[in-house]
């Protein structure tokens, strides 16, 4: 059992560092059983610091080193210290020349932080403190220098090398082995460093900046990789165009690469000028990946191209600030993403996707600022809120002060701190200094955790002609923060009348028009709005866009939400009116199912579907989300006690219903749908696939044979992955055992070669709410293709299951509990970071009802009990349980 607890670092205990490192120069010398990693640094001491009389030591951070030799201005050096975490000599100069030698093993590094093997490829991860683990130095965001490193290897092995920056000279060495130098220009944390070494395949084209420059694109890969690779490299040519004409920045340097890695903690990280991928964030082509595949290798490919300039050519002074560049680039993805594709749908994904899995974080035991104030591990703060709701805090940023303002805004940022490391405080006052704005209130979003609950009253006065709009907002307690400030909370309305047409809007006692729609800016506890000469009780669209990330209440009907989801002007509102009224349905259905009585469909709901599903100038798309239910991680997040059991009988009673309910116009549009021939990877084509496979979930509730047979049909001809995979779906949940078995071993023996196409086969079943869940993983777990070792293999089986099949692994016995409590016991001892992110689940026990909370308890203290437990695994834990 461990026997001390892992250090605390607090945010208002940062300082500056003692020393400035200028230039690095790295030899890497790879061999099949170890590394030698030769630094030569140069430093200086830090005279803008106040010092002691004496020179103060070099501390130097180091993990999992074999220390080789130490010299100080070329001469060996034996006074110096070394412990398990650090290595600590005493300069006697303001400047000097260190030069260390250290062996590494990256063959033997199985959590995928600083230098590794995946197959046959060195390559590296050293995000956040993964350098520490390759050789000593100062691993800080705020310590930027300029790197040169030589990479010296077997060139029949390992023909390609590579690292950041461009490259400046290679060569022959004896035995065959071979060297390439690279030199980085733009001075950057130990963070930004990358290598790769392997025998790759290479995607070669070009791009032109707006100044005429030439850019070399790069995309390496595995051979067999090669044919997947082109939406990447498109992707990247569209994003590079859109972040010159959005925010005019430009790339720097003569050569952009990505490396695809088949074993990687992240999704991709933006390394600069090598970025190294998950390989599923790059492969992607019609046979093999779904379109949820491909616009993910749109916006990961997009997302590590714009860090170049948030992120890399400005980056974060410390961990703590970790968001100002995450949360500012998730937000630039995020609009790049809805400019390429629909933007309500692009909205609506994103916001289904904060209310479920964030808006938990926030009520939970890991609930954080988006600037947080204290960090064990900092691995564990890659979360939701630093990225999602970081990114809605830039988002309200831009509603405030328009696309304009906030233009200028981040012109003012990059031009005022390029080659610095900042703060959000920072960000913030560029954004302030450009527009003349006071954001003082606005920065709580940063320091405050927790989901804000805005609630809405409203009141019309026909004598006076005025509508009162009233909100009160207020945020519950987090851990460490029971008292809250009120914030600054954009909301984004209008006004409709009886035929949902928008009024006009304009304040009592002002003159001045705001048009039909506007954003009032609630900075108050409690707050009111006076809107005059209104001729009509109107009917409030609230909150469009979701434009905060809050909770809000307003007393709709559930009349006033068939309304507003046939009438609304704004689509992403009328998508909420729906999705509210579906809410409500089905929390009402989940309580008359407890009390024991007979369920009956509120036709209404059915009303707006029947209305929609016959909308044909409705983006598909649209018409998918909009017929889609809450889901049921949604709804648990909602309830004040989660009833797992009564959440999934209620929801997929409530689809059976409305399938058998509205069949014909299921089946009459599902057959429009079956036009398209030819397969494209456009936004128009996908919707349309979106909205077939849909309603192929929902007819395939009928239990008509001729579907079931329409379904295999579909899964057999299929000539594309999102097709295929959609039928593989719908019969793997379905109560029909021969075609469901057919259809999984066929899809095996088919796809086996592919290991991200078999890990869309493990998650498929793993998801699966079909009774036996928990025996159907632990016999996958079995599987040749398996292995612990590979995250995109445990994300898709152990996380599937625990996060997605709640009925499953929610079960009474506790059964689910102990099955992931002992994968993340035995994944702490090969990767700490995965095994951390794997207690989410666990860690919200508090939702439940008292013999699940019982259960999940014993499971997270027989974690915490566990010997040499990673500090990244005890502090996810010991919150959870605290």
């Amino acid at each position: 059992m461990r026997t001390e607890q892992p250090k605390t670092i607090y945010l208002k205990d940062y300082q500056q560092p003692d020393y400035w490192i200028d230039e690095t120069q790295l030899t890497f010398e790879l061999f099949e059983d170890h590394a030698l990693v030769h630094s030569r640094l140069s430093i200086r001491l830090n005279d803008a610091k106040p010092q002691a009389q004496a020179q103060p030591p070099l501390v130097l951070d180091g993990q999992l080193l074999e220390l080789v030799s130490v010299e100080l201005d070329d001469q060996p050096l034996s006074n110096y210290q070394v412990d398990d975490d650090s290595l600590t000599l005493q300069p006697q100069t303001a400047s000097f020349a260190l030069a260390i030698t250290t062996r590494i093993e990256p063959q033997n590094n199985t959590a995928l932080e600083g230098l590794y093997k995946s197959g046959g490829m060195f390559c590296t991860q050293c995000e956040a403190e993964g350098f520490r683990k390759i050789t000593y130095y100062l691993d800080r965001p705020d310590v930027m220098s300029r790197f040169t490193t030589t990479v010296v290897a077997d060139r029949g092995s390992y023909p390609v090398l590579l690292s950041n920056g461009n490259p400046i000279a290679s060569g022959e060495h004896d035995g065959g082995r071979h060297w390439i130098s690279w030199e980085d220009p733009f001075p950057k944390p130990a963070y930004l460093f990358a290598l790769v070494a392997g025998d790759l395949c290479l995607l070669q084209d070009s791009f032109t900046t707006m100044t005429g420059r030439e850019i070399d694109l790069r995309i390496y890969v595995e051979p067999e990789n090669r044919e997947q690779c082109d939406h990447a490299m498109d992707s990247l040519k569209r994003s590079m165009r859109w972040d010159e004409e959005v925010y005019g920045r430009e790339y720097d340097l003569d050569i952009f690469m990505i490396v695809a890695v088949n074993d990687f903690n992240m999704g991709a990280m933006e390394n600069k000028g090598l970025n190294i991928f998950n390989s599923s964030c790059v492969l992607a082509q019609q046979d093999t990946a779904t379109d949820m595949a491909f616009q993910r290798v749109e916006a990961v490919v997009a997302h590590e191209y714009f860090h170049n300039w948030s992120g890399n050519r400005v980056t974060c002074r410390d961990w703590f600030q970790l968001s100002l560049k995450e949360g500012f680039t998730v937000f630039r993805d995020s609009e790049f993403s809805a400019d390429m594709n629909s933007r309500t749908v692009k909205r609506i994904e994103d916001v289904t996707f904060l209310r479920a899995n964030q808006f938990a974080e926030d009520a939970g035991p890991m609930a954080h600022p988006v600037r947080p104030d204290s960090f064990i591990e900092i691995s564990n703060f890659y979360t939701l809120t630093v990225y999602e709701k970081g990114a809605e805090v830039v988002r309200m940023l831009h509603t405030l002060l328009g696309a304009e303002g906030f233009r200028k805004g981040t012109d003012l940022y990059f031009e005022r701190h390029d080659g610095q490391a900042v703060t959000c405080d920072d960000f913030i006052k560029a954004l302030e200094d450009a527009n003349g704005a006071d954001f003082s209130q606005f920065k709580r979003w940063y320091s405050q955790a927790g989901t804000p609950r805005l609630d809405v009253a409203s009141h019309y006065d026909a004598a006076r002609r005025e509508y009162r709009l009233s909100f009160r907002q207020h945020c519950p307690a987090t851990p460490g923060q029971s008292e809250k400030r009120p914030q600054v909370i954009p909301v984004r309305m209008a006004l409709l009348d009886s035929a949902g047409q928008e009024l006009p809007l304009q304040m009592a006692g002002e003159q001045q028009s705001l048009g039909n729609e506007t954003v009032l800016s609630v900075t108050e506890a409690e707050q009111e709005f006076v809107f005059a000469n209104i001729d009509q009780e109107p009917l409030p669209s609230l909150l469009r866009g979701f434009s905060a990330p809050v909770k809000l209440s307003y007393p709709y009907s559930r009349d006033d939400r068939v309304f507003l989801a046939k009438h609304d002007p704004d689509g992403f509102n009328r998508w909420e009116a729906a999705q509210g009224l579906a809410v409500d349905v089905l929390q009402g259905l989940v309580e008359i199912h407890r009390a024991g009585r007979p369920l009956h469909l509120d036709q209404r709901l059915a009303d707006i579907y029947r209305t929609v599903l016959a909308d044909t100038a409705l983006d598909a798309a649209m018409v998918a989300e909009i017929i889609r239910l809450p889901s049921e991680a949604y709804l648990v997040e909602l309830a004040d006690t989660a009833h797992v059991d009564a959440i999934h009988f209620a929801r997929e009673w409530l689809r059976a219903e409305l399938a058998r309910s509205l069949k014909s116009e299921l089946q009459q549009r599902f057959d429009s749908l079956q036009v398209s021939a030819h397969y494209s990877a456009d936004a128009d084509a996908m919707a349309m696939r979106s909205l077939k496979n849909t309603l192929l979930g929902y007819l395939m509730l009928t239990d008509d044979q001729a579907v079931v047979q329409q379904c295999v049909r579909q899964f057999v001809e299929a000539d594309n992955m999102t097709d295929r995979q959609a039928a593989l779906v719908a019969l793997v949940n379905s109560p029909f055992e021969q075609p469901r078995q057919a259809a999984l071993e066929h899809f095996a023996e088919r796809w086996a070669a592919y290991p991200l196409v078999m890990d869309q086969w493990f998650s498929i079943q793993a998801g699966s709410t079909q009774p036996g869940g928990l025996e159907r993983v632990e016999a996958l777990m079995q599987h040749p293709l398996f292995t612990l070792r590979n995250p995109n293999k445990v994300r898709a089986l152990i996380g599937a299951f625990a996060n997605q099949n709640l009925v499953n692994f929610h079960r009474a016995d506790g059964a689910g509990y102990r099955f992931l409590a002992d994968r993340i016991i035995e994944l702490d001892r090969l990767n700490p970071q995965i095994a951390a992110r794997l207690v989410t689940p666990l860690s919200r026990w508090r939702k439940f009802a008292s013999d699940r909370q019982q259960l999940m308890q014993q499971e997270l203290a027989r974690i915490l009990a566990t010997e040499k437990l990673s500090p990244d695994v005890y502090e996810v834990v010991s919150k959870s349980l605290a």
